[in-house]
Order: C-alpha cells, then sequence, then structure tokens
C-alpha cells in the first residue's frame, strides 16, 4: 500500500505526539562507514619470505582488510584464489580492492576485447570480493603522446563497463609521473581525469607519491571533488636523493597534511576506502612501521 508524503508525516506526528523522542541523528540519513586497510606492498618483503604468518601478524595488530600488490598468473602471492581467500577468511580479514597493472597486451586491439587473461583478472578479483581492481601504472608506450593517451584511456572506459559487469569498479593509482609530465601542456593527471568516465573508473589518490613531482593532495582533491573513494595515506620525509627527494615514513613525521587531506577526502572528495602504505621505513621494521601507523590513525580516531 502506498502512502503518500503527506499522510506520512502527520503518521509521523501523531505516533511521537510531540514528545521529540527522535533525535537528530536518528532522523539524519546514516553514512556509509568509511572502511580502512592497509596495502600489504608495506610489507612485501614479509610477504615474499611468509605470506600466511604475515598476514597472521598483520590481523594481530588490529587490520581487518587489506588490499594486495601481488597477482601473478592466476596466484595471490602464490596461492590460488581459493587458498587465498580462505587464508583470509581464516584470520577475519577482507580484500576489498588490489592492485594488478593493466597492461597494453591485455587489451586485444584486432578484435577490440580483452584477452582471456585480463578477463581471468576481472573474474578472480570478483571471487575475491573485491570491489575495486585498481592499476598503478600506464606503460610508457601509452602515454608518449597526448593521442596515445586518450585512445588508451578508452581503453580504461571499457575496463570500466568490464568491472562493473562483475559487480566491481575499475581505478587508477597515481604515482608522480602523472603530474611533472605534460602532454600539450597539459598534465597526464588531467587528461586522465577529464577523459574518464567518473562511473566507470575511480582514482585512488596517493597522496604521497605526487609529493615528489611538487604536486599536492588538497590542491587534486579540490580540483577534482568526488572522483576519489580510494585513497592512500601516507606521509613524506625529505631525503638525500636528487631524484626522488622524498621517501615515506610513519604517518605523523612528515611534512604530508595527512589530516587535512583524510578530512577533504572525507568532505568533498567522495573517499570512502582509506588504505594505509609505507613504503620506506628509517630506522623501523617494515612491521613495527605500519603497527605505528595504525595506531595513529586510531589515536587520530579516524579507525
Amino acid at each position: 500500500m502506498k502512502t503518500s508524503r503527506r499522510s506520512f508525516i502527520k503518521q509521523s506526528s501523531i505516533a511521537i505526539a510531540g514528545a521529540g523522542i527522535w533525535s537528530d541523528s536518528f532522523l539524519a540519513p546514516r553514512k556509509k562507514k568509511d572502511t580502512w586497510a592497509l596495502q600489504l606492498y608495506s610489507v612485501r618483503a614479509d610477504m615474499k619470505a611468509d605470506a600466511a604468518g604475515t598476514l597472521a601478524k598483520v590481523a594481530a595488530m588490529g587490520y581487518k582488510n587489506v588490499e594486495h600488490a601481488n597477482y601473478v598468473n592466476r596466484h595471490f602471492y602464490g596461492y590460488t584464489p581459493a587458498e587465498f581467500k580462505q587464508l583470509l577468511s581464516g584470520l577475519g580479514l577482507q580484500m576489498p580492492s588490489g592492485h594488478t597493472v593493466m597492461k597494453p597486451e591485455h587489451w586485444d586491439v584486432a578484435k577490440g576485447d580483452f584477452t582471456d587473461v585480463w578477463k581471468q583478472t576481472i573474474d578472480d578479483a570478483a571471487y575475491m570480493g573485491q570491489s575495486y581492481v585498481v592499476s598503478p601504472w600506464i606503460d610508457e608506450r601509452k602515454r608518449s603522446t597526448y593521442d596515445d593517451l586518450l585512445a588508451y584511456l578508452q581503453v580504461f572506459n571499457k575496463c570500466g563497463a568490464l568491472c562493473k559487469k562483475a559487480g566491481m569498479k575499475f581505478g587508477y593509482h597515481n604515482h608522480d609521473f602523472e603530474f611533472s609530465v605534460k602532454l600539450r601542456d597539459i598534465t597526464v593527471y588531467d587528461i586522465i581525469l577529464t577523459n574518464t568516465d567518473p562511473d566507470l573508473v575511480v582514482q585512488q589518490l596517493d597522496m604521497g607519491n605526487m609529493y615528489n613531482a611538487g604536486a599536492k593532495a588538497l590542491d587534486i582533491v579540490n580540483k577534482y571533488p568526488g572522483r576519489f573513494i580510494s585513497m592512500h595515506v601516507k606521509d613524506e620525509i625529505k631525503v638525500a636523493n636528487p631524484e626522488t627527494p622524498y621517501e615515506s615514513t610513519v604517518l605523523g613525521k612528515g611534512v604530508i597534511p595527512v589530516r587535512e587531506i583524510i578530512d577533504l577526502g572525507k568532505k568533498s572528495g567522495g573517499t570512502t576506502l582509506f588504505i594505509i602504505e609505507q613504503e620506506s621505513y628509517q630506522d623501523s621494521t617494515a612491521l613495527e612501521s605500519i603497527q605505528q601507523d595504525l595506531n595513529i590513525i586510531k589515536r587520530w580516531r579516524y579507525a
């Protein structure tokens, strides 16, 4: 039976009888809870040596979600999808996202379709329960000219459609070249953002990688509001390397305004998946570093 909006309001008013028993928080629409995860590249050496043992330590620290960075020949860190899914489940871990580079050879130009290898990649990601399939690189052959990049971004959109059919989203993860390299006087990142369909291709913003190109995450989120469903949360510290003068460090110890970026992502960036990543450790081990990172995120009351 249909109820008109007027009747609903009237009935509701009678029910509460002016008692004010419904608080503003009850009436307000529920917001989707943010998801926090660990990018397993942070502990890549440990995962290579002992994936199961490392994941057990990650879970014991309090992490509930992970993002993979190793999918080779239909195996995650050497495990079949069924084996890896069981391993994660047994530890109380979920994997909402994963990094797998979409290479030029994954698109069959003659057939105008993706290869079976890439279709299997999407199938395996869906089997694992991923929400996002993220490519963290664009082959240099596909970004040597403006026209080359523009054509390849149409493959991005097609991959987005393929992932959508499987109940997922296709995403792209930035490094630094996207902000330092220009084609027709336009940064690669601007070309990507203006030539991919937001409904098909999401952006995973790495707030640290771009710093080596002089780009600032706050500026990027403000320029493209609502485009960043996923975000890599990291901090950067100055080092004596002219090629890459900054490397990642424990959150809160570097130059990145991490909390401001997180807050902006939540407010206007459209971000709901936040992924902790630390690639360099200074005087600590990788496992010690990610424990510190999670402790800080909890202290900041984000997780």
